[in-house]
């Protein structure tokens, strides 16, 4: 029976219709980022209810799991673009082997940075971009998502490698019911149990641990394509080279992310806390679309990666065109409704606020629809890179955003415009990371008609040999 969904599982990533499968692949893992990105914005309201200082650290922590994803990103991303190619070359014990590696080594380093966390505290926070008055709720923050840490890498790579094998819905009810958990126990902890921003980040705790437990139950039960065995753990030289390349670039982007969150809270922190509190809840706003554009991303590229392995480039062109296509519509859309609505999506978080940040917050939030379109076509040329294993043009992509578009538009725009030239910081960078991100859209294209046309040349090879 289970060898019989296995194979079902295997015959929808190479035969089924591109547009039904992507489309079957990416709902579910947009309903995970979605569900993950509206805990983040009611977490942000109950705690913006505690003050603007609270509000302020919980900005500042956003950076702090971004830290913690990153170690999943590493090797969950890796991970899951190496077993969609094994699988689609139907070398499922070598993906078993991987799989098992990779978690291992996860939740292994998990506990390393939770240990670390916790010596280096005090002045974590401060580095991070808390200010003297939010300080103290930024420790009450960290210390128990700390604590998650370890469970946050393990679910970050379970969660991927799910989807690597086409198993996208059960990757978003592991990641969805911590999120929609979390909606409950936050107001539970914060006011019920008078914990204030502490039982907000008891919550997120508990809530990544739970998911967790059901991540790893289609491993217990052996229901999966792929396996975990602490017998599989072997760091083969090879394996890991290939991980931590792929991986190398989902590294850097969440690197990248939190050196710019980071960056850009110290410069608004510089302007005063208020304008700190301002840009973490217009960051939070943002971060509806963006888990839309990265969901649908995700469940793409196991699509574009296990067809890739089987070398089905007819089909590898199609999801690209499809996916390219719906990027690029689909920001234009959010794009538009978030801007037209902003002013009221703002009011929701402490709208006692005053004009000043009010302000703040609506000039960073549309700045940012306005360019929405190519954060989202960088994402699916990205995910195409990673997705086929080309891990060069995969860190070119990634390092323009937050990287060399975005610090010279932090260092330039504050100087020309204050406060509100920190506003327009990221609208800027995505707007100047087109000009990387465009000529590699089209570049991928070549690429994938040379691979074509190298495949039908070995046949007629093959056949005049005959």
């Amino acid at each position: 029976m289970r060898s019989n969904v296995k194979e079902a599982k295997k015959q929808m990533m190479l035969n089924d219709n591109i547009k039904t499968l992507i489309l079957r692949m990416a709902v579910p893992t947009i309903m995970a980022q979605l569900i993950t990105t509206i805990y983040n914005l009611v977490d942000t309201y109950f705690v913006s209810t505690l003050g603007t200082n609270a509000t302020a650290a919980v900005g500042v922590n956003s950076s702090l799991e971004r830290m913690i994803t990153l170690i999943g990103s590493l090797i969950g991303a890796g991970a899951c673009s190496y077993i969609a190619r094994l699988l689609g070359a139907k070398e499922d014990e070598h993906a078993n082997t991987v799989l098992s590696t990779s978690f291992f080594s996860g939740l292994g380093l998990g506990v390393i940075f939770m240990i670390a966390g916790r010596v280096l505290m005090g002045d974590m926070v401060y580095w991070l971009g808390a200010t003297e008055e939010c300080a103290e709720y930024s420790m009450q923050y960290a210390t128990y998502v700390l604590y998650a840490a370890p469970f946050m890498i393990g679910s970050f790579i379970l969660n991927m490698c799910l989807r690597s094998e086409g198993s996208a819905t059960y990757s978003m009810i592991g990641i969805g019911f911590g999120g929609i958990l979390n909606c409950f126990l936050d107001p539970l902890f914060i006011y019920t149990f008078d914990l204030g921003v502490a039982g907000a980040s008891m919550a997120t705790a508990l809530s990544k641990f739970i998911s967790f437990c059901i991540l790893c139950w289609p491993y217990i039960r052996k229901s999966s394509l792929v396996t975990i065995s602490i017998r599989k753990f072997k760091l083969v030289m090879k394996d890991i080279k290939e991980v931590i390349s792929i991986g190398s670039s989902s590294f850097f982007r969440s690197l990248l992310t939190v050196a710019a969150s980071v960056a850009i809270n110290r410069v608004a922190g510089g302007y005063s806390t208020a304008a700190l509190a301002a840009l973490s809840v217009a960051n939070r706003v943002m971060e509806f679309p963006f888990a839309i554009i990265l969901g649908f991303g995700q469940g793409y590229q196991p699509v574009v990666g296990f067809n890739w392995g089987a070398k089905a480039w007819k089909r590898v062109r199609e999801s690209y065109v499809f996916g390219c296509t719906v990027a690029i519509v689909g920001a234009i859309a959010m794009g538009a409704i978030i801007f037209l609505f902003a002013t009221p999506i703002i009011h929701v978080f402490n709208s006692q606020a005053d004009a000043e940040v009010l302000a703040l917050r609506l000039l960073c939030i549309r700045l940012q629809c306005i360019v929405l379109v190519f954060h989202s076509l960088g994402s699916q040329v990205n995910m195409f890179y990673a997705g086929v294993g080309y891990a060069k043009y995969s860190l070119i992509v990634n390092f323009a955003r937050q990287g060399y578009c975005f610090y010279p538009a932090l260092l330039i725009a504050p100087m020309l415009l204050g406060i509100n030239g920190v506003a327009a910081t990221q609208a800027i960078a995505d707007l100047l990371s087109a000009l990387v991100v465009i000529p590699l859209g089209i570049r991928a294209l070549k690429i994938i008609k040379t691979k074509e046309t190298e495949d039908q040349e070995q046949k007629i090879s093959m056949k005049e040999v005959s």
